[in-house]
């Protein structure tokens, strides 16, 4: 099986990887009770998803 036959330079390496960033979670309120909830996803809070209750809390 073939095999390079130089090591790529760690330029050569870091210039393929300049797009794997880090990205900040986005966040939305819960219009319910107003906590911070990821977006699409039932409140941790309340239990309320698209203006019903879908997780009951105790």
């Amino acid at each position: 099986m073939p095999n390079p036959n130089r090591k790529s330079s760690s330029t050569r390496r870091d210039k393929r990887r300049t797009h794997y960033k880090a990205t900040v979670t986005q966040t939305s309120t819960c219009p319910q009770c107003s906590a911070v909830k990821l977006p699409h996803a039932a409140c941790p809070e309340c239990g309320y998803y698209n203006g019903r209750k879908i997780i009951a809390k105790v």
